[in-house]
């Protein structure tokens, strides 16, 4: 979702058959819209094919989010870190922290997997961890907002935060497990008047939550205690809203280019 370069037709399909016959079948049918299939033994080496996939992401990304833990106690700029670990030609693939997991795949299959696991007395405790660690991402922000509203001596308690983007990855309109969810709701037990704005979401209510939507112009930044980017969206101008924004926390680092 929300890729220009890859779709259904040139993103390879894996395809496994209960039997030869309906692995032919099923081959013969995605070869009419897939321009590469990828065939394996089973349906459950396919299943697990994709489990694979999306517990790497999890992990890696657990993987960043807890670098940049570690580099706040040291301080350290993990997004400097990242740049120059991946100037390595080989060995290295950049995962990026910010405020969690979402969508429908890597917060969800790896948890089924693990469950599947522990039907079989087996402990997966990479995916334990590495959903440990994504699912502590929204306190932390939440925190960061409130270290810079006392840093502009505001309490978080009656502060109002402007949520810049819930969807769960920029340019698509799902919100499914998006951390954006949680970031508000942990804000509003805090005791701030939260507001948000995404240009593919015009409501919360599915969600459970009655945070109002707000314009985005001028008044509405300048009114805001704090601006809290959990999605970049392409559509935003992050210059603008530096200009008219009295503090920003960034979750995507998009405001120093990410």
């Amino acid at each position: 979702p929300g890729r220009q370069d890859f779709g259904v037709k040139n993103t390879p399909k894996v395809i496994g058959g209960v039997t030869p016959a309906c692995l032919q079948v099923a081959q013969a049918l995605y070869g009419c819209v897939v321009d590469h299939l990828v065939p394996v033994s089973s349906p459950a080496a396919a299943e697990m094919v994709k489990l694979l996939e999306n517990t790497f992401r999890a992990v890696n990304i657990a993987l960043a989010n807890e670098f940049l833990l570690m580099s706040d106690r040291l301080g350290l700029d993990i997004w400097e870190v990242i740049r120059a670990a991946a100037t390595k030609p080989y060995g290295f693939m950049p995962f990026t922290p910010g405020p969690g997991v979402g969508g429908h795949c890597i917060p969800l299959d790896p948890r089924y997997l693990s469950w599947k696991m522990r039907t079989l007395n087996y402990n997966a405790r990479f995916i334990q961890l590495a959903e440990e660690i994504n699912a502590s991402m929204p306190e932390y922000w939440v925190n960061r907002v409130a270290a810079g509203l006392n840093a502009a001596r505001k309490p978080l308690n009656g502060s109002r935060v402007l949520v810049l983007g819930v969807t769960y990855k920029r340019d698509v309109d799902d919100v499914r497990e998006s951390p954006a969810i949680e970031i508000i709701r942990l804000l509003e037990e805090r005791g701030a008047q939260v507001s948000f704005h995404d240009p593919f979401v015009a409501s919360l209510a599915r969600e459970g939550l009655d945070t109002p939507a707000a314009a985005l112009n001028a008044e509405t930044l300048a009114a805001a205690d704090c601006v809290l980017i959990v999605t970049d969206h392409r559509s935003y101008d992050w210059g603008w809203l530096q200009a008219h924004a009295p503090l920003i926390v960034d979750t995507r680092h998009v405001l120093q280019g990410g």
